[in-house]
């Protein structure tokens, strides 16, 4: 239990009190002091300091000062006049509570106001910065924009200025070419005037020797000069044939053996895109080509879609049952299934076929396949097998 001090002493105005405490050896550090409008108390344990004033004083301006051992108190009253005591006299223990209680809910309630009002001024000060920085920055903004139409002015009065420089280059070549022309045009009429007076000179010169000859050598002059000028040609059309032909290059450029084979191959993709086959009918036309179909079946080869591969591989066969590489990527799918009969029976098919191609001494892409994991690595040579 705390020891009440009780030997202090106090003394005031009209407007001010002063009380003075003692320390008794106690720390400056370990006193903790309280005060409100009603309420005094300092705590340095072992001893205690209240006293429950008589009159509300203003604790925002009241000051302490703690120094030699001594706490001295300087406290303003609200309302200016003499106490006749400091502290309430007739104060119970539940009164005393009631009034500690009361203190510390206004305390509490100031240091909210006050926590509050700091909360507040930061965030003015935050405000109040935001704005400058955004100040700022508008400023600097605005400057690059100046900065970049001071730029863009000077770029465009430049361009203006060497367009006007090309204007004027264009126009002295355009007058230049205008004299140089003209120079020309009066050389060539000058030739012509020349030209003109000779054959005035030369004429003039037969027609007095033709006057000075007999009359027969006139007449004949006469139907000379009639017979030298020709007769207008009469008008006409021509008509002209040319053979029919399939290829756009003429016949002296083209190859007649490649161009027969190729429409030999054109007519059996024709007849094979002909005939009713039900799974032509959802396919779009450059989906109807048997090298799309073994594209196709490759890919899904590659993602382990056998059967879809083989399907593929089947339709792609019947719209033209000619390309060795479909037996045998259609082989390699059948192995990938254990179907090993129909794998042989495919690959038998693939080598009879390169066999006749061979035999018909055709120039094909020779493949060479390998089976590797879940892939068919090929690689093609253009060359005569």
């Amino acid at each position: 239990m705390p020891l009440q001090v009780s030997d202090y002493t106090w003394q005031q105005t009209k407007t001010s009190v002063f009380i003075s405490v003692p320390l008794r050896g106690v720390s400056v550090r370990d006193a903790d002091v309280f005060c409100t409008e009603n309420y005094l108390k300092v705590n340095f344990p072992p001893f205690l300091f209240e006293v429950f004033l008589c009159a509300p004083i203003d604790d925002e301006n009241s000051k302490a000062k703690i120094g030699n051992d001594t706490i001295i108190f300087t406290l303003y009253k609200k309302e200016v006049a003499m106490w006749e005591t400091l502290s309430l006299s007739g104060v119970d223990k539940e009164m005393m509570q009631r009034i500690r209680e009361k203190s510390i809910l206004q305390a509490q309630e100031r240091a909210k106001e006050a926590t509050e009002a700091k909360a507040a001024a930061r965030r003015e000060d935050q405000k109040y910065a935001l704005n400058v920085m955004m100040q700022i920055e508008e400023e600097e903004r605005k400057k690059i924009e100046d900065m970049k139409e001071n730029e863009r002015m000077k770029a465009t009065k430049e361009l203006e200025a060497w367009k006007e420089c090309q204007r004027k280059a264009e126009e002295q070549k355009r007058i230049h070419r205008e004299e140089k022309f003209c120079e020309q045009e009066k050389q060539i009429e000058d030739e012509r005037k020349k030209l003109k007076h000779k054959s005035h000179t030369r004429i003039s010169a037969s027609r007095n020797l033709a006057t000075k000859g007999r009359n027969s050598e006139n007449i004949f002059l006469e139907k000379l000069k009639e017979n030298s000028i020709p007769a207008p040609r009469s008008v006409g059309s021509i008509k002209i044939n040319f053979t029919p032909r399939v290829f756009p290059t003429a016949l002296r450029e083209s190859q007649v053996a490649e161009e027969e084979e190729w429409l030999h191959k054109q007519a059996e993709a024709r007849r094979a895109l002909n005939t009713d086959i039900p799974e032509l009918s959802d396919l779009k036309e450059e989906e109807k080509n048997p090298e799309w179909l073994k594209d196709k079946g490759n890919k899904l080869f590659a993602t382990e879609n056998y059967l879809a591969a083989i399907n593929a591989y089947n339709l792609a066969i019947r719209l033209n049952n000619k390309i060795p590489l479909l037996y045998l990527n259609r082989a390699a799918c059948h192995l990938k299934l254990k179907n090993l009969h129909k794998a042989i029976e495919d690959s038998s098919k693939f080598c009879r076929l390169t066999a006749r191609l061979k035999e018909e001494n055709l120039v094909f892409p020779c493949y060479h396949y390998h089976l590797h994991g879940t892939r068919i690595i090929d690689t093609t040579c253009c060359r005569q097998c």
